[in-house]
């Protein structure tokens, strides 16, 4: 009889009596568009603080961004502003929707790097020019180090 007794209490063990309650977490300020294969979403400004920003978002789709049609993305329309500039489009607060394909938004990454690593040589090459040979502090190894002094 004992092990009908424990088979009954094992019964009434089941996934959703043992399954941890969901954690509260705050709400996404942006909703996430459904994703596609081949292109990459990013939401662009378009004014900020109530301005308009019409120089950021120009250079954006002269960058290859295209805003994202609202019928292509209904889901969103719940969250997007009603009175927006952009009628068929998907715009929260100052910001809208916009897809680029994939290939050209690695193409991007990639020139921003070449870019980044060039400022970084230019540093580099600037701080070693002026460095003292005299001076091993001024080295810069880009490494880092921990040590432990003793305490008094």
């Amino acid at each position: 009889m004992a092990n009908h007794d424990n088979r009954l209490t094992r019964e009434l063990d089941t996934r959703e009596t043992t399954q941890r309650p969901a954690a509260w977490r705050p709400p996404e300020t942006l909703p996430s568009p459904t994703p596609q294969p081949g292109w990459v979403f990013r939401w662009i400004r378009t004014s900020t603080f109530g301005q308009h920003d019409p120089t950021n978002a120009s250079a954006k789709f002269r960058e290859g961004w295209t805003a994202v049609k609202a019928e292509d993305h209904p889901e969103l329309m719940l969250s997007a502003d009603h009175n927006s500039r952009f009628k068929g489009n998907i715009e929260v607060g100052g910001l809208l929707l916009c897809k680029a394909p994939e290939e050209m938004v690695r193409q991007r990454n990639a020139h921003y790097d070449r870019l980044n690593d060039q400022q970084m040589e230019a540093v580099d090459n600037n701080f070693m020019r002026i460095a003292d040979p005299r001076m091993p502090t001024l080295h810069n190894e880009k490494r880092s180090t921990t040590s432990f002094g003793k305490g008094k």
